[in-house]
């Protein structure tokens, strides 16, 4: 990683992602800057808080965050802060004001102080529901509030980093799984459920997502890092496997991983979630990711879930 004696702040630190990328940074020399609300859950980071400088405050307040960033002067900012990618995350008004306003304020303050490279977090929701592979020039049709903000977000982020030539880069996310992953996200609840041999309601066999391993998706964030000069500015990149699986695939997998004996009850978990019910292809096209960055993900998905399951073996006590 080219980022030694550099000041770095992250927004979103106790999220899933956020968390992983703070755990892969806090052991070095770096100084470190986070971004949290009073009200922030932290057992993502709870062992490593201590290690870091803490900053209190929301994103929606654009005077203090100006204030706290002029205060920092960051020269690497990676955005991770979200709202609205699990279910029950449903109030449309905070999807919009952490998404959208949060991330304008933190740009916005940004710009002001200047950096050397600011990452924001993007979600393949923005793509909305595709017939083929996605590539980051299709046509944004998000289908719900959270894929709205986003794709705003982004676009945000590209038109302000094209206007002023600024090192503004998006990583559009597929399904990132692995280490600290909420438990009601699928394949957390998947391995958490075979690990403790309880059964298992699993809405549909057939639904389909581009599941990306947190390694890969941690080691896109530094390579962008490396490369910004030779970038575009304002430019964006799909992070995903490059190929989907079945929720059924997973679960085998999972199964023979952790030598599940029991059946799934297929079709006993209640979604409404549109994406899921209507979703023939979710790929990632990972072609220009390939190209410009030279990443690819170097985890197939058996190689993943065996590693993400070693480390739930000894991390259950997380998930009480």
């Amino acid at each position: 990683m080219n980022i030694e004696n550099r000041k770095i702040l992250i927004a979103g630190s106790t999220g899933f992602v956020g968390a992983n990328l703070l755990h892969y940074l806090v052991n070095s020399d770096k100084e470190i800057h986070i971004i949290l609300r009073e009200t922030s859950n932290i057992w993502r980071i709870k062992d490593i808080i201590d290690k870091v400088n803490k900053h209190y405050c929301d994103l929606t307040n654009r005077e203090k965050i100006r204030k706290i960033v002029l205060n920092i002067k960051p020269e690497i900012i990676f955005n991770l802060s979200v709202y609205g990618g699990y279910p029950f995350q449903k109030e449309s008004l905070k999807i919009i004001n952490t998404n959208i306003i949060g991330t304008i304020n933190l740009l916005d303050a940004c710009c002001k102080i200047g950096f050397e490279c600011f990452i924001n977090t993007g979600s393949s929701s923005e793509y909305g529901i595709k017939n083929k592979p996605m590539s980051e020039n299709d046509l944004l049709e998000p289908i719900n509030d959270y894929g709205i903000a986003k794709a705003a977000a982004t676009l945000y982020c590209q038109a302000l980093g094209r206007r002023k030539n600024l090192p503004i880069f998006t990583l559009r996310l597929f399904s990132p799984y692995g280490y600290y992953e909420g438990h009601t996200r699928l394949i957390s609840y998947l391995i958490i459920r075979c690990l403790k041999n309880k059964e298992l309601k699993i809405f549909t066999p057939d639904a389909v997502r581009d599941f990306i391993f947190i390694e890969d998706v941690i080691k896109a964030y530094f390579i962008v890092v490396e490369k910004k000069e030779n970038l575009l500015s304002g430019d964006i990149f799909n992070i995903g496997l490059g190929e989907q699986h079945t929720l059924k695939e997973i679960f085998e997998i999972i199964k023979k991983l952790t030598k599940y004996t029991k059946q799934p009850q297929w079709g006993k978990m209640e979604n409404n979630n549109r994406e899921i019910k209507n979703l023939k292809i979710w790929i990632a096209n990972i072609g220009k990711s390939k190209k410009s960055l030279n990443w690819s993900p170097e985890y197939s998905m058996e190689n993943g879930l065996e590693e993400t399951i070693k480390w739930y073996r000894d991390h259950l006590y997380l998930y009480v």
